[in-house]
């Protein structure tokens, strides 16, 4: 039972550290902080069904699909890393990325629930990864273990989304512009060091 407790502790650890809910609802308040409490709701629970589903599935069925269509975590750290640059390279900038506008009608709002709070935010390749190497580890007690732990943890990351709208309505319209544009520098750095870290395995087997 103890080696159990262990796993779970673990496991939740590690989901923390590279999910990271505190930042990430920072990213939030900069994508959906002009938006009404219910609209937040809305986009924050979208966000985290498809992140909990694209986990689910990646625990499941991850190393058969990457095997199947010669798919790479390197890969996917690189591409995700650009799509996260680009978000954050606007957001710098002072406006909204093509990526997340949500200028429009409801089904913008699905999409930036999508793209890019669910990918490649929350269910980016780092946390692809680790689901990926925690529930492989430990048959099908692993892969409980990794989507209940990380059910949880989404149950986390959507309450810290909610709670950003008070902090929202404190710091006002200037303090957004300032949440956005050092957010947007944070995601601009973490692009480019997830470029970076998908791009050293390819690099040294070149060399």
């Amino acid at each position: 039972m103890s080696d159990l407790y262990t796993q779970v502790i673990t496991v939740f650890v590690g989901f923390f550290a590279i999910m990271n809910p505190i930042a990430n609802t920072a990213a939030f308040a900069g994508l959906v902080g002009d938006k009404s409490k219910a609209e937040q709701r809305k986009v924050a629970t979208k966000a985290l069904l498809v992140t909990f589903f694209i986990i689910l599935f990646f625990s499941f069925l991850g190393k058969a699909i990457f095997h199947l269509f010669g798919i790479t975590i390197d890969a996917l750290r690189i591409t995700g890393g650009i799509l996260v640059f680009i978000v954050g390279y606007h957001m710098l900038n002072g406006h909204g990325s093509k990526l997340h506008s949500a200028e429009g009608d409801d089904d913008d709002d699905s999409d930036m629930a999508v793209s890019p709070l669910a990918v490649p935010l929350l269910a980016g390749p780092g946390t692809i990864a680790t689901a990926m190497n925690y529930s492989a580890s430990g048959g099908m007690m692993g892969i409980i273990t990794t989507v209940s732990v990380f059910a949880v943890l989404c149950v986390i990351t959507f309450i810290c989304f909610i709670f950003s709208s008070s902090i929202l309505s404190v710091i006002g319209k200037s303090g957004l512009s300032i949440v956005t544009r050092l957010m947007g520098l944070i995601l601009a750095v973490i692009g480019t060091q997830m470029i970076i870290i998908g791009l050293i395995p390819i690099v040294s087997k070149i060399s």
